[in-house]
């Protein structure tokens, strides 16, 4: 008897595999793709690794030089953005062809909603298309929300296909720490674990009330919504539209000069406004990150008076938020973010 399902389609290293598509004598080799490509630049990390990498240790968002060090014989390519979000179509284009409900999360992963009697066959059916129309690969998670989808398609991976359900929630996950749940970080579990919240089934048996007094009336009792395997079951189809856009530069050597500080800012700036004509987008705030050695992260924003995409008005803007940071400290990275009008505002 058909009844819903949500899948959850998350294609297998992604940006790696569009590579070796590109360059199939790089099949079965330790791959790396991050910046430039080149692992002597500092500060540039990797976006993806190919599985044959992560045996080594390497992961996304590594320095390279540290993903060199781990594995020698690795190949190191350049990120290229346009490939990838191409590939990326042609993947949901396929998926569309199906009778589901798509609902696009990035480059490589969607929910689908459908009606089956076979959830798994399905399953199949959209990894074999996918597999024969673009040569990628794909894991397939399928559960009642689109949290138990998520996880599942991790378990799934690589190119497999995983239920996991309310019927197998409490035997798969009640074990696990509580990191394992989709959306609880490794600093939210470490003040469950100060709390006695260790495991998965330790949150859901928590007291909400006592859960709302340290983390919020909203966080608190969400988390152990998550811990008891609920999430939201419905899948939107309206096409994704971006809030916002950014730039931004690390830098090979510290930048202790304030008028150096803000000529990148203003380069930024110019670059998002590009970005957002480009884009047919009207610009309502203004970002401004800063990354101060060695790691400390600041960020300020500012509502513009009018939606605009002129350059000069972006610019002063980002220039007017940089001065309200005490650029006391080496600065290792700037970045300038913009917020849109959304279309029906």
């Amino acid at each position: 008897m058909s009844r819903e399902w949500i899948l959850h389609v998350d294609l297998d290293q992604f940006i790696a595999a569009v590579e070796i598509l590109r360059n199939p004598e790089l099949r079965g080799k330790p791959v790396v793709v991050g910046g430039s490509g080149d692992p002597a630049q500092p500060r540039t990390v990797a976006a993806t690794a190919t599985y044959e990498a992560r045996e080594h240790g390497v992961h996304s968002g590594m320095p390279l030089r540290t993903a060199l060090r781990r594995c020698p014989e690795a190949v190191f390519l350049p990120s290229d953005p346009p490939a990838y979000e191409a590939a990326s179509e042609r993947v949901m284009a396929v998926l569309r062809e199906f009778p589901v409900r798509v609902e696009v999360w990035g480059w490589d992963e969607a929910f689908v909603g459908a009606a089956t009697d076979d959830p798994e066959a399905l399953a199949a059916e959209l990894q074999q298309a996918v597999r024969a129309r673009t040569e990628l690969s794909c894991s397939v998670g399928i559960g009642d929300n689109k949290h138990q989808a998520k996880l599942a398609s991790a378990f799934a991976k690589p190119a497999g296909i995983y239920r996991l359900t309310g019927d197998n929630w409490a035997e798969v996950m009640n074990d696990r720490p509580t990191d394992a749940l989709w959306g609880i970080g490794a600093r939210i579990s470490k003040r469950l674990a100060a709390l006695g919240l260790h495991t998965v089934a330790q949150l859901a048996a928590a007291d909400p009330a006592d859960l709302a007094g340290h983390f919020g009336p909203t966080n608190g009792p969400w988390y152990r919504y998550l811990a008891l395997g609920k999430g939201e079951a419905e899948v939107v189809t309206t096409p994704w539209v971006a809030r916002g856009h950014s730039r931004e530069t690390t830098f090979p050597h510290d930048l202790t000069d304030r008028a150096e500080i803000t000529r990148h800012v203003t380069e930024l700036a110019e670059r998002v406004a590009r970005d957002a004509v480009a884009e047919g987008r009207q610009v309502i705030r203004v970002s401004v990150k800063v990354r101060f050695a060695p790691f400390l992260t600041r960020t300020r924003q500012s509502k513009l008076p009018a939606p605009t995409t002129d350059a000069g008005a972006l610019s002063a803007a980002a220039v007017s938020v940089l001065g309200r940071f005490d650029l006391d400290r080496p600065v290792r990275l700037l970045g300038v973010a913009v917020d849109y009008t959304m279309p029906d505002t």
